[in-house]
């Protein structure tokens, strides 16, 4: 096949849709992510000490469950044996397969919640005092205790909305962690208002708004599934075919689609362990406020298409249509190219004033927002893998290959971890585990590109290199631009010295003028990226107005 029929996209209307689908979570995620911006800005102004350093260890724990068990490889699993049941067997099979999975699934997630508080609960009460008063392990177990049970209801909740998602419905699964954002911000603006600051009991407070939105979420799920017909009893046994199926899947998924957020809660620890020592006091808020950032372009826009075209690679895979599978990935890499490399770069042009006017206010001082933002610059190198590295992983697993990615990720696991390890010493120091997540995403994207080429034979390489080099030409003008306007709106651009108001109103004119610019030039390159964005608002312009 020649590499203009690999790549061409076919005038399919599921192909459309995948887009469609990825618009509604975006717009909704965006609004989760800012959401999630005021939580941080606000948890943020409680200063960056170990004691908040202590919460955030804590939260990772529960959110760690999430995303290897609910978003990460239950889901994962889930999708394409649910499409393919659905297709194949109707929807009443595929519903009793959802009650089986969601019923072993909080079966298991339960018995690692009991486990997990038993053996803390012992930990608190024999070991010696000065294990539990370092770096407010102590405070860490109680605190994690109080968040544990948040994964059970979070990952039933990822489970039943990937079913969602494959029945047309993806407005209330990317709403549901705004719900989780404004209980987090009621209980800081509680916390505040009491007066509490970062004691023990403000964050008690703090953990218990989590678990009561995690409820909520839940139960927000469960009317929905009622309302789409796709709720039914949980069920132990029997264990279904099709469930064993998912399980197989999923096993092997836990460590390749889990490794960037494994990752980051290494860093997590390990920053925690050596912060006040060869890191400074706040290193853990620093990273966590730098994680938050840079994930906000790669939720709005790279989940979420990976997020809605993931159905599409099932539906191909199901009916072994290869080239149809092919086509898709293809369009959706050079989406994610589009995307994520100008969103990377500019992030790292302003980082500073974009963590200024977000996050520095109260007890989060300027020198906490330059360490966040240097954090931020080096997680941003690798913005364009984690864009591509979704929408890779999904291809592999429409397919039902999970051996692959686990090969190549494992050991990619253990790099990172080597390369965070040696290079927090270096004159990097926090930066470390941003430039080493950059390094491992990249060649894991590289890797997972040229494994599917030779298995296909072609994914329109050619295609792809054409349109990075439009991409690349219009980013490099975009950030020209924009550090112009930063040296006459903040000059010398030193951030002790810019105010919050003249860092908000560089990003002001920045963004919008920097989109604006990478716009015009990419269209006067005639990336092919731009027509096809264009011309997918129109159909559903025109979809609406029908």
């Amino acid at each position: 096949m020649s590499e203009t029929e690999t790549t061409q996209p076919k005038p399919k209307t599921d192909q459309r849709h995948f887009f469609r689908g990825a618009t509604i979570i975006a717009g909704l995620t965006m609004l989760s992510r800012l959401f999630g911006l005021v939580r941080e800005a606000a948890i943020n102004a409680l200063g960056a000490t170990q004691t908040m350093g202590a919460f955030r260890v804590a939260f990772a724990i529960p959110n760690l469950f999430r995303r290897l068990f609910g978003e990460g490889a239950a889901s994962a699993a889930f999708v394409p044996i649910f499409t393919e049941v659905a297709q194949k067997e109707g929807w009443d099979k595929a519903r009793a397969l959802l009650a089986n999975v969601a019923g072993l699934l909080a079966m298991l997630l339960g018995s690692i919640v009991i486990i997990g508080e038993l053996a803390m609960l012992g930990v608190l009460i024999f070991a010696p005092q000065s294990v539990l008063d370092a770096k407010q392990m102590g405070l860490v177990l109680q605190l994690t205790m109080i968040v544990l049970p948040f994964m059970i209801t979070v990952c039933l909740l990822a489970v039943a909305s990937a079913a969602l998602n494959c029945k047309g419905h993806f407005a209330y699964p990317a709403f549901a962690p705004i719900m989780l954002n404004i209980f987090q911000i009621t209980a800081v603006m509680l916390l505040h208002t009491l007066d509490l600051g970062s004691s023990r009991a403000g964050l008690y407070l703090l953990c218990v708004s989590v678990l009561v939105a995690g409820i909520a979420q839940l139960v927000g799920v469960i009317w929905l599934l009622k309302r789409f017909d796709l709720a039914a009893m949980l069920t132990i046994r029997p264990v279904l075919a099709p469930t064993r199926r998912v399980a197989a899947l999923a096993l092997p998924m836990l460590i390749p689609l889990g490794i960037m957020q494994f990752s980051a809660f290494f860093d997590r620890i390990y920053a925690h362990i050596l912060s006040g020592g060869t890191l400074g006091v706040g290193v853990v808020t620093w990273f966590e406020s730098a994680n938050r950032l840079y994930q906000f372009p790669m939720a709005i826009l790279g989940i979420s298409l990976a997020t809605a075209v993931f159905p599409l690679f099932s539906r191909y895979a199901a009916n072994d249509d290869i080239a149809g599978l092919r086509s898709t990935v293809n369009r959706a890499l050079r989406l994610s190219l589009f995307m994520g490399i100008p969103a990377g770069a500019a992030l790292i042009v302003l980082a500073e004033p974009t963590v200024a006017l977000i996050f520095r206010r109260r007890q989060f001082l300027t020198i906490d927002a330059i360490q966040s933002a240097w954090i931020l610059q080096m997680y941003c190198i690798g913005m364009w893998a984690y864009f591509c590295n979704h929408i890779l992983l999904r291809a592999f697993f429409a397919q039902k290959d999970t051996r692959t990615p686990l090969r190549v990720s494992v050991a990619l696991a253990g790099f990172n971890m080597l390369l965070v390890g040696g290079l927090v010493f270096t004159p990097l120091k926090g930066g470390a585990m941003g430039l080493a997540t950059a390094i491992t995403a990249s060649i894991s994207t590289i890797t997972f590109t040229l494994i599917l080429r030779s298995r296909w034979g072609e994914i329109g390489l050619r295609s792809i290199m054409v349109s990075l080099a439009r991409i690349l030409v219009a980013t490099a003008s975009m950030c020209a631009a924009i550090i112009g306007v930063m040296y006459i709106m903040m000059e010398p651009l030193a951030l002790e010295t810019t105010t919050n108001t003249q860092a908000g109103l560089t990003l002001l004119v920045c963004i919008p003028g920097g989109i604006l610019v990478f716009m015009i030039v990419a269209w006067l390159l005639k990336a092919t990226e731009l027509t096809e964005l264009r011309q997918a608002i129109k159909h559903k312009s025109a979809k609406t107005e029908k």
